[in-house]
């Protein structure tokens, strides 16, 4: 869960939130959303009428129980959802100042106690697509066995790895994207793998307000962002891979993909929390420019 706290009244220095120590200070609003890269890409593949189920953790607690219900509403399969008593759920809280970026407490909690032996193997050998969002810590572990599953079963794989992920033995990592079929990637993390054997499918580097570059084939395609005005970044990433990702599934045109995820990850920016902004199948939505080159 993403628990967001906003006060004028937060002190900015030298790039770091200061509040007085053993004093109240007072906020001037409090929201809640659901969080995680998980449940962020889910929500947009529900959002555009894909079969969707998310796979994870969650605490035997109040905010777990929260978590579900969310999902349930957006019409996402909780089967797959597994409860434990070991940890809380995970929990971010956002100290935001108007005007100014936020600061984030990340909790990694209940998520963390997810295993291979969680993984429910006969069930997902259904899905027709994998998408594998940031996995920390010793869940980075989980992401060659699940590609290579998937492979075997002839599941096609969307990677947006995180830091533990991109910290893999070189050998496991190279083996990792030598096999999925869509890589997504900021631009720091695009950077950290330069001098690493790329995917064989296509490669997604995002460039926030400068947009996107993405590699495919014999091709370079390039595309701006709209331009939207920002309200929050939380999820941006989340709604452009997913975006992308539904894109693809839809009508398997790379600049249709493009289009939608810009679209998607643009909207999403208009609204606090990670979810709430993104695409409805069925909604117009404006669509970017995007110029092929030949590599």
């Amino acid at each position: 869960m993403d628990l967001y706290v906003k006060s004028k009244k937060f002190l900015v220095s030298d790039k770091n939130i200061c509040v007085p120590v053993g004093s109240k200070t007072e906020v001037e609003d409090i929201m809640m959303f659901s969080g995680g890269g998980g449940t962020n890409v889910s929500a947009t593949f529900a959002r555009q009428g894909l079969k969707t189920a998310y796979c994870g953790k969650v605490g035997q607690d109040y905010f777990g129980e929260l978590l579900i219900n969310d999902l349930k509403t957006r019409k996402i399969d909780t089967g797959l959802v597994l409860k434990t008593k070991e940890k809380p759920t995970n929990i971010s809280v956002f100290l935001a100042q108007p005007g100014k970026d936020r600061t984030i407490l990340v909790y990694r909690g209940a998520s963390d106690e997810f295993s291979k032996k969680d993984i429910p193997w006969t069930k997902i050998k259904q899905a027709k697509w994998f998408y594998l969002a940031p996995f920390s810590g010793k869940l980075a572990g989980l992401t060659d066995d699940l590609v290579n599953f998937a492979i075997k079963n002839k599941i096609k794989v969307a990677f947006n790895p995180g830091y533990s992920q991109l910290n893999l033995p070189k050998a496991v990592l190279e083996r990792i994207l030598s096999k999925v079929d869509v890589l997504i990637l900021n631009k720091k993390e695009a950077a950290q793998l330069a001098t690493d054997k790329k995917n064989n499918g296509i490669t997604i580097i995002t460039k926030g307000a400068d947009g996107v570059d993405v590699f495919a084939g014999e091709c370079l395609y390039k595309a701006a962002s709209l331009g939207l005005k920002a309200v929050d970044t939380t999820g941006a990433g989340d709604a452009f891979g997913s975006g992308f990702v539904a894109g693809l599934i839809q009508k398997g045109d790379i600049v249709f993909a493009i289009q939608l995820a810009m679209a998607n990850s643009g909207y999403n920016l208009t609204k606090w929390g990670a979810k709430d902004g993104l695409l409805k199948k069925g909604q117009e939505w404006p669509k970017v420019e995007v110029k092929i080159n030949k590599l």
